[in-house]
């Protein structure tokens, strides 16, 4: 069974960064629990949890080293932690979203674009393959984009990723993120069969707490039993548990661009778009589904445990 620890705000007397996602990996990791270390780091850090003698997956006594390993690190250790032991609902729909934004974190960015792709899970397990074996897009396939303009400007190097900018979205007189733009994906996701897993690439450090703000911010919420996977962190932890930790996994990359490349031997199309970027995530899901549906069962975070990237300033209502 796995744990997903949370905490944040009060640190114990340390300063650093704070890990603010804590998931232990499954037995196939090998010799004992494996605590991914996951927050405001740069990069995840995987450490083996010390548990005694005789003891199964995930004893009690584990987790008391949990403080130990984190300490160990250097890392700041939060005071609130909320540790769940049970398994997250069995989606029966995938979202896949992907956000296009402002800029980093570091400036409070505003959502500009919006793709989602809902696929049932019944075409995950069975995905179609053309002539080469390389998984096609399921025919069953709802998608949603949306184009956005921000109230905060696009630093420079967000606008030439992008190929968005203020004027632009102003020239094409697209609104801002306001009532109508949660009201369209709130009718979206309703369309769907629930629970709902939401997935996003890099999603717990960005994609999920950015949406996060902007429905917080309008006071909007999603269905109570919606989850999130972040595929950087599941298909890292899958790699992980398949080479034993071996040095060489190290050296891979994991970004959309480089795990395309490495599992179809291509490029992407239309990257830094928001549905070009939910187009190849999709791809790289299908090509390892059975892997990672096993570990959106077993491992996805309930939505109710995302916090905003930031906090977003009093707003517009749903009315508007």
């Amino acid at each position: 069974m796995a744990v997903s620890s949370r905490g944040g705000g009060e640190q114990a007397g340390r300063t650093g960064p704070v890990a603010s996602c804590l998931l232990v990996a499954q037995q196939e990791a090998g010799g004992g629990p494996w605590l991914l270390i996951k927050g405001r780091l740069e990069q995840p850090v995987w450490r083996q949890v010390p548990s005694s003698p005789g003891s199964q997956l995930l004893p009690a006594s584990a987790l008391r080293f949990m403080p130990l390993a984190l300490a160990a690190l250097g890392l700041a250790v939060p005071v609130r932690t909320n540790i769940t032991m049970s398994k997250p609902p069995r989606a029966e729909t995938f979202v896949f979203l992907d956000l296009e934004a402002t800029g980093l974190p570091s400036v409070d960015p505003e959502i500009a674009e919006i793709s989602l792709f809902a696929v049932h899970r019944s075409s995950l397990e069975n995905p179609e393959r053309d002539d080469s074996g390389t998984p096609m897009l399921p025919r069953v396939l709802d998608k949603l984009t949306l184009c956005i303009c921000p109230e905060r400007p696009f630093t420079a190097k967000a606008s030439e990723i992008t190929g968005l900018s203020s004027e632009g979205l102003a020239r094409c007189q697209k609104a801002g993120f306001d009532g109508a733009v949660v009201r369209t994906l709130q009718a979206f996701l309703s369309r769907q069969e629930g629970p709902i897993c939401l997935v996003a690439h890099n999603g717990f450090d960005y994609d999920f707490p950015l949406l996060c703000t902007e429905l917080q911010r309008l006071g909007a919420h999603l269905p109570r039993d919606t989850v999130c996977l972040d595929t950087l962190l599941a298909l890292r932890g899958l790699d992980r548990a398949h080479s034993h930790g071996t040095r060489a996994q190290g050296h891979k990359g994991y970004s959309l661009g480089s795990l395309f490349h490495r599992y179809f031997q291509a490029e992407p199309s239309a990257a830094h778009s928001a549905e070009g970027d939910v187009h190849t995530l999709l791809l790289i899901f299908l090509h390892r589904a059975a892997e990672l549906l096993a570990w959106a069962d077993k491992q996805a975070c309930s939505w109710a445990h995302i916090k905003p990237m930031y906090v977003p300033p009093d707003g517009l209502s749903l009315d508007a």
